[in-house]
């Protein structure tokens, strides 16, 4: 089953998510804004990628003294398409 997500992470500098997994497994990320060579590196190591894997070592990751990052916001943005919303 495909399940797909738009999401706007909330306190860093990337602006939008756009998430497809197929079997619960990571299909592509498109993120806009942020640090676009990090983040194209991020999204093409997620690749593949179980989503409770994923989540699992993304969550709780901060960038400098943000109490989140683009990696924790995209690991809530994946619990969020796991519970359908």
């Amino acid at each position: 089953m495909t399940k797909e997500i738009v999401y706007h992470p909330q306190g860093v500098c990337s602006r939008e998510y756009h998430i497809v997994v197929k079997d619960d497994v990571i299909d592509s990320i498109k993120i806009i804004g942020g640090c676009d060579g990090n983040l194209k590196g991020i999204a093409g190591l997620l690749r593949g990628m179980k989503v409770d894997d994923a989540i699992e070592r993304m969550s709780g990751v901060t960038c400098g003294s943000k109490p989140t990052s683009c990696p924790d916001q995209i690991a809530r943005a994946l619990r969020q398409l796991q519970q359908g919303a």
